[in-house]
């Protein structure tokens, strides 16, 4: 007979780096009969998520998808390779192919059986509806290439139930995840969109999750006439803003001037789009393409992480509450490998997880290194690591500390 797990672990993560510890960190399940709990960033605006983002808005979902697919057992492979496969990189073959899906044609449905097949289809099927209610050539039309199913679904799942978290159920349903022992927490539960900036020690602000961890075009934020000067504070007003997951935060902390990297042009979308009024271009565009692999330095370290809504604005949204439980209820937390910024930080600076961490749920609070560093580390040791991540878990609960108090590091790295 087997016993209910009873151990609990939370892992800090983003998406693809972490995917080679998964089967590690299945081994734990087993070994030790606990529970796992990932809890993923929705910040993502590169690949083919950014064309989702820019056409349906919504949160950034490439990571849910990407460690939802890696825990599919590989004895339902077809789906597996259903969800992992990406459309080819032109646009018009792209487009041909899903129309395959559509009408069931594709081959990647004949090793899935009927009911699930026809789910999937017909949430393809929703998605695409909803494609076709929003276009309006020759400007706002939705751009199939390179785009990931697993993401089209998610997001197909999220339009037709209206919740995140209910199209996260059904692809891991569908897959076959057994969530009574492995459990994906988005960081965030929300349908609107969620950006993040980083400030650099020289000043320098750089505005979008894939410019901060792969090198591309500059997307810094332009300065604008209703930018607010102050000699306080060299990063936006740390003043904390309830935006309750709204999607503008209109009464945001505004931004503060910078010697920011020149901001990049981009068209100006029709109302048709999901870009919602005064968004800024470098986050309305589509990132379709971008290195992995280039190692361009930034031109300084980061120093801070922070939220931002459409209009640049400082904003602290709210963490997903089934995380703060999970870390109350849990053993120990793991950070896991991988961008330390874009990756972690974006999860750790939620309001109130830092104050769940260093609490006395979790004994242990274990930080795994990476193997080799990357442009967001450059020059990172062992301590940096540590520092940072006590940083962001000290602005994550700076309301609840008073001036003075010791840093965080025994209660969140132990």
């Amino acid at each position: 007979m087997t016993t209910s797990p009873s151990r609990k672990i939370v892992i800090f993560s983003g998406g693809s780096a972490a995917n080679s510890l998964v089967d590690v960190f299945d081994e734990l399940i087993e070994k030790n009969n606990c529970t796992l709990s990932y809890i993923i960033p929705i910040s993502d605006n590169g690949g083919s998520s950014s064309e989702l983002i820019r056409f349906f808005g919504g949160p950034g979902i490439g990571d849910i998808r990407s460690r939802l697919v890696r825990l599919i057992p590989s004895s339902n492979a077809p789906i597996l390779n259903l969800f992992n496969h990406r459309l080819p990189s032109t646009s018009a073959a792209a487009a041909v192919e899903f129309s395959f899906l559509l009408d069931l044609t594709s081959p990647l449905y004949k090793p899935i059986p009927a009911p699930q097949a026809l789910l999937i289809r017909s949430i393809l099927s929703h998605l695409h509806l909803e494609i076709l209610k929003r276009t309006r050539p020759p400007s706002s039309t939705f751009n199939f290439q390179s785009a990931s199913i697993g993401n089209l679904f998610l997001t197909g799942a999220r339009l037709f139930s209206g919740s995140f978290e209910s199209a996260i159920y059904l692809l891991a349903i569908i897959g076959g995840v057994d969530e009574s022992r492995t459990t994906v927490l988005p960081a965030i539960v929300s349908n609107f969109t969620h950006h993040i900036s980083a400030g650099l020690e020289d000043g320098t602000v750089i505005t979008g999750q894939n410019a901060i961890s792969h090198p591309s075009a500059p997307t810094a934020l332009a300065a604008s006439p209703n930018t607010v000067n102050s000699d306080k504070s060299r990063y936006p007003s740390s003043s904390w803003v309830n935006d309750s997951n709204d999607a503008a935060g209109a009464n945001a902390t505004p931004q503060q001037p910078h010697h920011h990297l020149a901001a990049a042009t981009s068209p100006v979308y029709p109302i048709e789009d999901a870009t919602l009024p005064g968004s800024l271009p470098t986050l309305s565009t589509s990132q379709l393409v971008f290195s992995k692999s280039a190692d361009q330095p930034l031109p300084s370290p980061i120093e801070r992480i922070w939220y931002i809504n459409p209009y640049g604005q400082e904003m602290h949204p709210s963490p997903n509450p089934k995380i703060i439980s999970a870390i109350h209820a849990s053993d120990a937390v793991i950070y896991s490998i991988g961008s330390l910024y874009t990756s972690l930080a974006p999860s750790l600076i939620l309001r109130g997880v830092g104050h769940a961490i260093a609490s006395a749920g979790p004994r242990f609070k274990i930080l795994i290194l990476n193997g080799s560093l990357d442009r967001e580390t450059g020059g990172y040791g062992a301590t940096d690591f540590v520092k940072a991540v006590v940083a962001c878990c000290e602005e994550s609960c700076c309301s609840e500390r008073k001036p003075g108090e010791p840093a965080l590091t025994k209660e969140v790295v132990t």
